[in-house]
């Protein structure tokens, strides 16, 4: 299957459901190997889901294959570095480019549709955004599915972080790197 049999979009509000079973699809599907059945329950409950906000600021994506939703992501210039709406509190104010990071933020491919460069080209949209706003670093927060994916992107592991949550920690690794890759 070519990556031209996908089509990519901005996500809008009118995609939430969609996005939140693509999530769903994704977490169960890929976690599975890298979290414990617990850890995919309280991380589908707690922490992933669709951050609104980055719909709202017109940064998140949606990759469809014959009107099927199957991968999404996006990217951030305000605070929050991971999460979507259930995990976020207070204020998610906007970052200064010249000496902060922008967040590369929720992405999640169908496991029907993964390894086929839906990630990277998600990636690419959000790097060039990031890049044309004045950032001139990336930061995320891996989910450990991901790490590959970031890996190969150029991202460097910084910290190990255990997200809490009410039913116990949900590993994740920090990552960061140049918007330019150097």
């Amino acid at each position: 299957m070519s990556t031209s049999d996908y089509a990519l979009r901005r996500a809008t509000l009118a995609d939430v459901a969609v996005l939140d079973v693509l999530i769903d699809h994704s977490v169960r599907g890929l976690g599975p190997g890298h979290y414990t059945p617990s850890e995919i329950e309280a991380g589908l409950r707690h922490v992933f889901g669709v951050d609104t906000q980055l719909v709202t600021d017109g940064t998140y994506y949606l990759i469809e294959h014959h009107d099927a939703a199957v991968a999404c992501g996006g990217w951030s210039g305000r605070r929050t570095l991971f999460g979507g709406d259930q995990h976020k509190s207070g204020a998610d104010d906007r970052l200064d480019p010249s000496i902060a990071p922008a967040r590369i933020r929720a992405f999640f491919v169908h496991p029907e549709h993964a390894r086929r460069g839906l990630g990277r080209r998600l990636y690419e949209v959000c790097a060039d955004a990031a890049r044309a706003a004045g950032f001139h670093t990336l930061e995320l927060m891996a989910t450990l599915p991901g790490v590959p994916l970031y890996t190969a992107l150029g991202f460097e592991p910084h910290e190990r972080v255990a997200v809490p949550t009410p039913s116990g920690p949900l590993p994740c690794i920090r990552m960061t790197r140049s918007i330019d890759g150097v």
